[in-house]
């Protein structure tokens, strides 16, 4: 009988499906029509009609984007309420849906109407008898799950809403992991709904233990805002930063799941635009860098004399030897530095140099001819413009983060901060490496980003100013030469820097509590005007210091008022896994939020010690969780085995096609498992963020000893896996 009951209901919910895919394929081919109607007023030939083009293209490619990202579950969930409030059932998907005679056939998740679907209990049904959510793949439903909120409404109704299926969330929670993070809007709880419908300004921190949903509500927030007010996230944009690349790939789909693509994904090794880092220094080299005692270190050294420069200049004119001294354009520089960003300041340069050359001029000759052919000669002259350039160069970050590397610099700029064992490290880190993506460690960026800031944009230049100049002339000749070629404000001058991608309308920190101070220095500038989520556990820190990233993350949300939302049910792991994990937190000491599991599976993790051969344990180990579980399994190890376990998995032929990027991960402990791995190998930092199906442990005793906060991670790695757990030692 409940098999017929279910058959039913999934069949009535498959002909109300089957409509609004139907009108969805209407929607999206209306959206074609006026993206090609934009493009014939394009072709009116002025300047309204380029507008219009504009503005019809615009809305059309953005609805057509959201209607093809909401095809998979385009429907979830159905209310069903006191027939005095509404006697029509009220269907909530990933997108708002009209039909022909513009009657609301599907209601945005993320609008008013929609919120009772996360917000009614039985305690407080708000009108709702029954709540529903259908479980489909592709356009097919194949399983409804209901829940009865108000049994009282539905006796004295008599209303016919049979009840089918376990629950919802419990159902979700049971699903095999794959390699991607999935959206929750079909079991967002009422405390996670409360943060994803906070309001937007000022700063919303999210906090909560392990497995309650943190990320996944932040990223459903992100959704709800840009759906509240979309003119002003959409136009100042929305920055999501995370922990790492593998954590940005996993979390890459909710979003535009969820209908929405206009935010940018970035991992703390890609915030500076156009630089992209994938790897970590060892903790030691980590808490130099992260430190924000480097912020002085490189202030610094922004102001420095580039290594290598001419120290001073001697030149005959007419009747006068002219010389630039080294203690005269010393007190140049400091004057420049005193009034401005060092690239700033380039436009000046050539002209302060004439102005101290011009007073040396005494002789009749070179006084009767004037200024004005002074300076025209001098900028004639190969040797002066080449000594103006070589003095005062355009300067990128790169250029000075390259100073650094010798010792004498660095122990000049570091004098009184740091200690010249803090100084051999970042000596040793930086030893064999040039300065382009690959060799960057991620705790490298906020240092070209805090260098950026130091030396300034170059001024830009007007382009009409560019073209009276040298209408005619070759520019891609010029500026093999814009190094050389300066002038009193009338030529060509060097290539812009820009600090162009700040600042956003809102940011979202996951994992914060792993910021150091450097890092929270470079998010911040991107988010001075800007409204933040902010989602953490301190527990779960890698950074040893908590009171100096607790200060900086202040100075980055100065005066923003702060609106706290703490999660406290555990959804990943089961009760049996999360007991562990949280034992172990209790014994080692660690001050961790301890979240209620909800699920229990009766399997408890294992524990293998004293292992004789690692390698054939660990095998057996993956092997047992492998076939057990049907999604994803993670082989968690200390940094210094990566590689290592990495060729143990690619000779094990019976993963072979579980796992076909362990070889290249052996062979660059730099490179990501591809989308396609279901085994793979990650570090603890590494798993930040992420969960698996089954957690395979090696030498947790090793992990614990990796840093000052080993226990920390080891903590957070005792919390990924959903499923299975086990420990080898």
């Amino acid at each position: 009988m409940n098999d017929e009951l279910a058959e039913r209901e999934i069949a009535s919910e498959q002909e109300f499906v089957d409509r609004v895919y139907l009108q969805l394929s209407e929607s999206a081919r209306a959206a074609q029509e006026l993206a090609d109607e934009g493009r014939d007023r394009g072709r009116l030939g002025h300047e309204g009609g380029l507008v219009e083009r504009d503005a019809f293209a615009f809305q059309a490619a953005r609805r057509i984007a959201q209607l093809d990202a909401a095809h998979e579950g385009l429907i979830f969930g159905r209310l069903d309420l006191d027939p005095d409030v509404d006697d029509k059932p009220r269907y909530v998907g990933r997108i708002g849906l009209r039909d022909a005679e513009r009657d609301s056939l599907l209601i945005d998740w993320r609008a008013p109407a929609a919120a009772v679907f996360y917000q009614a209990t039985a305690v407080e049904p708000r009108s709702v008898i029954r709540r529903r959510v259908l479980r489909s793949v592709g356009k097919s439903v194949i399983g409804v799950e209901d829940e009865l909120l108000d049994a009282e409404t539905l006796e004295r109704t008599g209303a016919d809403l049979p009840i089918v299926g376990e629950g919802a969330l419990m159902a979700q929670l049971s699903r095999a992991r794959d390699r991607t993070m999935h959206s929750i809007v079909a079991t967002i709880q009422a405390e996670q709904d409360k943060a994803i419908r906070a309001p937007g300004k000022g700063v919303t921190a999210i906090s909560g233990g392990p497995g309650v949903g943190k990320t996944v509500v932040a990223l459903h927030r992100a959704a709800y805002l840009l759906y509240t007010e979309r003119r002003r996230y959409e136009s100042g944009g929305v920055l999501i930063v995370g922990p790492s690349g593998v954590f940005m790939r996993y979390i890459e789909r909710v979003l535009p799941s969820l209908g929405e693509t206009a935010v940018a994904l970035r991992s703390l090794g890609e915030v500076v635009d156009g630089v992209r880092a994938t790897w970590h220094n060892d903790s030691a080299v980590a808490d130099v860098k992260g430190s924000s005692r480097m912020a002085e270190v490189l202030r610094r050294a922004a102001r420095q004399q580039a290594p290598g420069s001419p120290r001073e200049f001697k030149v005959f004119y007419r009747d006068d030897s002219l010389r630039l001294e080294p203690k005269r354009l010393g007190e140049l520089r400091r004057q420049l530095m005193s009034q401005g960003r060092r690239n700033q300041q380039l436009r000046r340069v050539p002209q302060l140099l004439l102005d101290m050359l011009w007073r040396q001029v005494r002789g009749d000759r070179g006084r009767e001819r004037g200024r004005e052919v002074f300076d025209d000669e001098m900028l004639d002259n190969p040797a002066f413009l080449e000594f103006a350039a070589e003095w005062w160069p355009p300067l990128g970050a790169r250029d000075v983060l390259g100073w650094l590397r010798e010792a004498d610099f660095l122990a000049r700029v570091s004098e009184g901060i740091l200690t010249y064992d803090e100084q051999q490290l970042l000596l040793k880190s930086w030893s064999g490496r040039g300065l382009s993506d690959a060799d960057l460690a991620i705790e490298d960026i906020p240092l070209l980003d805090e260098l950026r800031y130091a030396i300034g944009d170059v001024a830009e230049q007007a382009a009409d100013e560019r073209d009276a100049d040298h209408s005619g002339i070759d520019i891609a000749e010029l500026m093999t030469a814009s190094d050389r070629e300066f002038s009193s404000g009338r030529g060509w001058r060097p290539p812009t820097y820009r600090i162009d991608d700040d600042p956003f309308a809102h940011i979202l920190i996951d994992e914060a509590q792993d910021l150091t101070p450097m890092q929270w220095r470079m998010v911040g500038r991107r988010g001075r005007t800007a409204s933040w989520t902010i989602v953490g556990d301190p527990a779960q820190s890698s950074w040893p210091v908590a009171e100096e990233a607790e200060a900086a993350r202040a100075e980055a949300l100065k005066g923003k008022p702060v609106h706290s939302f703490h999660l406290s049910t555990n959804y990943r792991n089961s009760a049996e896994i999360y007991a562990f994990a949280a034992a172990y937190a209790e014994r080692v000491g660690l001050d961790a939020d301890l979240p209620t599991a909800v699920r229990s599976t009766g399997v408890e993790p294992q524990v293998i010690e004293h292992s004789v051969d690692l390698e054939k344990t660990t095998r057996e180990a993956v092997g047992d969780i492998a076939a057990q579980v049907g999604g994803t399994v993670g082989i968690v190890v200390p940094v210094a085995r990566r590689s290592e376990v990495n060729s143990w998995l690619a000779s094990w032929t019976e993963f072979a096609t579980d796992a076909p990027s362990a070889a290249a991960s052996a062979a660059d402990p730099t490179s990501v498992p591809s989308g396609e791995d279901r085994i793979v190998v990650l570090t603890g930092l590494d798993t930040k963020g992420l969960e698996f199906d089954g957690i395979i442990v090696v030498s947790p005793d090793e992990i614990e000893r990796e840093s000052a906060t080993g226990r920390a991670t080891l903590y957070v790695v005792l919390t990924r896996a959903t499923q299975l757990l086990t420990t080898v030692s």
